[in-house]
């Protein structure tokens, strides 16, 4: 019933040209129509920086909020209008820095939101200063001679605040960034998806090592539930557990075979392998796109709202007058 351009705001999008930000945009309209629900039915709520822009571009309600706050707004839109679909918006230094808090509350609270980290590794908005995703060694306007810090991968903060949904996505790979937010729109609770993005002016190339096509093939391995863990551009290489840790193999060397792959099971709660699938980093080991996690269980806007009903059919008061009369009174 609905196309991408039903859910396009008349704004001009003011990112700059080759922002990997205009890619997420285009697939966040694209995943939208594909879903299907009506622009009026979603709220987009952002905190501060260069990503946080979006919701200006979308035909639905939206609220640009203040710096870190974007989880608490959601979550509050989210509790006070089940009805709507709600979607947040973050940048890696909005999120993870000044609203880290509010993010691990989310994840472990688990509100029924669609939360996009858009994930460039630096401030951008404010021109270039090392974010808390920037890798240690960067150097930026505020680390001049490389930053000493270690830094957040976004996964460990959603699976150690016992997180539901974790998927990650490149900006330039539409299709699997399109299949991972349609993922996160059908699951109930805090659905994070990490889209890796490239700041053309302050951080250009971060992630070019699998920004072409054929890198993501060798490099990067689009994980899909029920399905074994096969890439490559020929999809001969896959998964296998060594001991304790993951391995990549070649079908057909050594005896081994497609049965020999793992399997994909986002739905188990044990986050052991998600965790371990998630922190794959190059060049020995793929990485890991696609839904890594998506565990059901019950979202925290939905027991709020039971556990509401359930009190007020127990309750012996249901109106404001029945309160009043069964407090003290006295007869002048």
């Amino acid at each position: 019933m609905f196309t991408a351009k039903d859910y396009k705001s008349d704004q001009q999008v003011r990112w700059c040209p080759g922002c990997g930000d205009h890619a997420v945009l285009n697939s966040l309209h694209k995943a939208m129509a594909e879903v299907g629900v009506p622009p009026h039915e979603i709220a987009v709520i952002s905190g501060i920086g260069c990503s946080s822009r979006l919701p200006h571009y979308m035909s639905t309600y939206g609220f640009n909020t203040i710096h870190g706050r974007g989880a608490a707004i959601a979550s509050g839109v989210k509790i006070a209008h089940p009805e709507l679909t709600v979607w947040q918006v973050s940048g890696d230094g909005d999120c993870l820095a000044i609203g880290g808090n509010h993010f691990i509350h989310a994840c472990r609270r688990n509100v029924n939101i669609n939360m996009l980290i858009v994930n460039n590794r630096i401030y951008g908005l404010t021109k270039g200063q090392y974010s808390p995703t920037s890798p240690k060694g960067f150097v930026s306007k505020s680390s001049p001679f490389g930053t000493v810090e270690r830094p957040f991968r976004p996964a460990e903060l959603v699976m150690g605040a016992r997180g539901t949904f974790f998927a990650r996505t490149l900006d330039v790979d539409g299709p699997t960034s399109v299949m991972v937010m349609k993922a996160a729109a059908e699951h109930k609770g805090y659905a994070v998806c990490e889209c890796l993005c490239n700041c053309v002016i302050f951080n250009h190339g971060a992630h070019n090592w699998i920004a072409t096509k054929e890198d993501r093939l060798e490099r990067t391995v689009v994980l899909e539930h029920g399905k074994p863990m096969i890439f490559g551009k020929d999809r001969n290489k896959g998964l296998v557990l060594d001991g304790w840790n993951l391995k990549v193999v070649t079908i057909g060397e050594n005896g081994v075979t497609e049965n020999d792959i793992l399997v994909h099971d986002a739905t188990t709660e044990d986050p052991t392998l998600h965790l371990k699938l998630a922190l794959m980093d190059g060049p020995d080991m793929p990485i890991a796109m696609g839904v890594i996690r998506a565990v059901p269980t019950e979202c925290y806007d939905e027991a709020v709202h039971n556990q509401i009903k359930e009190v007020q059919e127990k309750a012996k008061c249901h109106t404001f007058d029945e309160l009043l009369g069964t407090l003290e009174q006295w007869d002048m």
